[in-house]
């Protein structure tokens, strides 16, 4: 047996087939074999880590992350609670259907500072969609919504008031 037969690799007319204990690799598994020597193996974890922006000092529009929404299913209506810190009311875009809400938020921050021949100007934004299913039918025509110091209240009507009973425990 050669030196290279006893590493695992065989020598055939046209091409070199690795050997693994004792059995020649499928194509499948030489392929496999590739990748796993192609890549490092921390490779994915790398793209699957969330990008880090620096943005300078300044606080960064939605952390990366959908701000928090609590829903809450009245008898009478559904009332929607959302954190949006940093966006004003003009930035606020709200759609209703019978049976879902989507809003949309938007943040823009600019910052210039000019001393003699020093320049120095920052730009940031950031963009939120987010739609919810309701837990019933809504009537989106009486929909009533309020924003203040960052939290929007959307209030909306059933359109059919939902009833409670009690339940006897056998």
């Amino acid at each position: 047996m050669s030196k290279q037969e006893k590493k695992g690799v065989s020598k055939t007319a046209d091409k070199d087939v690795q050997v693994h204990r004792g059995r020649a690799l499928s194509p499948f598994d030489e392929m496999e074999n590739m990748f796993d020597n192609f890549f490092d193996r921390s490779w994915p974890r790398s793209f699957m880590r969330p990008m880090k922006i620096d943005w300078g000092g300044m606080p960064e529009p939605f952390e990366g992350h959908t701000p928090k929404v609590d829903v809450i299913n009245r008898d009478k209506e559904v009332l929607l609670k959302a954190e949006l810190p940093g966006v004003k009311k003009e930035d606020v875009d709200v759609q209703v259907t019978d049976n879902s809400v989507t809003i949309r938020a938007s943040t823009k921050h600019e910052e210039v500072e000019e001393k003699g021949e020093y320049y120095h100007r920052e730009l940031s934004s950031g963009e939120f969609v987010r739609t919810l299913p309701l837990p019933a039918e809504v009537d989106g025509n009486k929909a009533k919504a309020s924003f203040k110091d960052g939290l929007l209240e959307l209030s909306l009507p059933k359109l059919v008031e939902a009833k409670r009973h009690s339940v006897n425990i056998e």
